[in-house]
């Protein structure tokens, strides 16, 4: 184990900006979230070629379809997304937004819903596609449900994008994301994930190994970074959603819809593992729904922007920590359970107030329902609150209809998504 955790700590120290780099990244790119004729009158004010050049490359056109999503305004207007599918990979937003996936690389498409074998997957599966070493653009000829025998390690560079089709990944095991980077998941539906192991999975064209019994997370991501989840259905699995630990950061997780579930998303992997102090996530344009109980997510020393999602149901919480993280809740709409005794959003987990009330917590125009109620902590500090802000924040108001679509998208070619 010992040398497992110093193999994370290198690929990270090489893997990621310092979060006060990523920062001074995110200020600039921050006013992206304005289109063209707005950069046009900023720069009649300021010197901002590069602004205006960056702004035109991604393309994100504020409101072209009406939404206000700018991930989904940057691809969803094109009616000939399937013969752009790589435009998604400019429209990401967050800490996550550099997350390029299979960009460079060829599209493999897949054929064979089996996966009978995890150390020999036959060719046209989606085990034989993520586990290539080169960049990969994963798509999916029909419709189809893929039960894993063991969990699906994925490599560096790819994207899988069911866009077009309905895949799910169920009753099974699911996604591992372990010591890699650049990850994008686009359109699954996943779902009664089991845990899996003590067998022997291939993570690569030339190493398979012994894997110890995994959790049955839908998406479990380990020391890795530069990933996004995007636009996904989750729900039911035996342990978490989205769990991110061990020094894995730069991630945005975006208009996925979540159900019917416990435990729904940890970020960081215990109270004493301090390299967790560099994780920085993007939670933005989710739908939180029916039967989950807690977690939205439960965060641990790092960076957490929370912004414009919508939580319809919790039973207990929805958003937890402890171990000091710092927690930016902008935009979001929280709709309170009837239970008198569950309308606090917030919950500090197993933490004395004398040590959480410096804690950097805060709510910034979000709209509490139903007697809904956050309880902020901290002096609200500038620095602590920067390297929590990844993009900004829409009014509350516009929440509906920015998460209206979340989760799998029904996409038809010919037609915009």
């Amino acid at each position: 184990m010992a040398a497992r955790i110093k193999e994370i700590e290198a690929l990270n120290d090489n893997a990621v900006q310092d979060p006060e780099e990523v920062v001074a990244h995110v200020e600039m790119n921050v006013l992206i979230i304005f289109d063209l004729f707005t950069v046009q009158i900023i720069c009649e004010y300021v010197t901002c070629r590069s602004l205006r050049n960056n702004t035109e490359r991604r393309k994100l056109g504020y409101f072209s379809c009406g939404t206000g999503n700018p991930i989904d305004d940057c691809w969803r207007c094109d009616p000939n997304w399937h013969h752009n599918r790589k435009r998604l990979a400019d429209c990401g937003i967050g800490f996550g937004r550099n997350a390029i996936g299979g960009r460079e690389g060829r599209f493999y498409v897949v054929t064979d819903h089996r996966d009978d074998d995890p150390v020999n997957p036959r060719p046209g599966t989606l085990r034989h596609a993520v586990i290539q070493t080169a960049p990969l653009w994963i798509v999916f000829k029909r419709d189809m449900v893929i039960q894993l025998k063991q969990e699906l390690i994925m490599n560096s560079f790819k994207t899988i994008d069911a866009r077009g089709v309905n895949v799910h990944i169920a009753n099974g095991a699911c996604l591992t994301l372990q010591f890699v980077t650049n990850v994008i998941i686009h359109g699954l539906h996943i779902h009664d994930c089991k845990p899996t192991g003590n067998a022997l999975v291939r993570s690569s064209p030339s190493h398979y190994g012994w894997r110890t019994r995994a959790d049955g997370d839908a998406i479990s991501i380990f020391g890795s970074s530069h990933i996004w989840i995007d636009h996904n259905s989750l729900s039911n699995c035996a342990d978490g959603l989205v769990d991110a630990v061990m020094g894995s950061t730069a991630i945005t997780i975006s208009n996925n819809h979540f159900a019917h579930h416990n435990e729904v998303m940890l970020l960081g992997h215990s109270d004493s593992y301090y390299r967790d102090k560099m994780m920085q996530v993007t939670i933005a344009y989710n739908h939180f729904g029916k039967g989950l109980i807690q977690r939205m997510p439960r965060c641990r020393h790092g960076y957490f922007h929370v912004v414009n999602n919508d939580y319809t149901h919790w039973e207990m919480y929805a958003i937890g920590g402890s171990a000091s993280p710092t927690i930016n809740s902008q935009g979001n709409r929280y709709l309170a359970p009837n239970n008198p005794f569950a309308k606090e959003v917030t919950k500090r987990v197993d933490t004395d107030i004398h040590k959480w009330h410096g804690w950097n917590w805060r709510s910034e125009g979000d709209l509490l329902l139903n007697g809904a109620y956050f309880t902020p902590s901290g002096g609200g500090a500038s620095a602590s609150y920067a390297k929590a802000s990844s993009l900004g924040a829409k009014s509350s108001s516009m929440v509906g209809a920015i998460t209206a679509n979340a989760g799998v998208l029904k996409c038809r070619r010919g037609h915009q998504c």
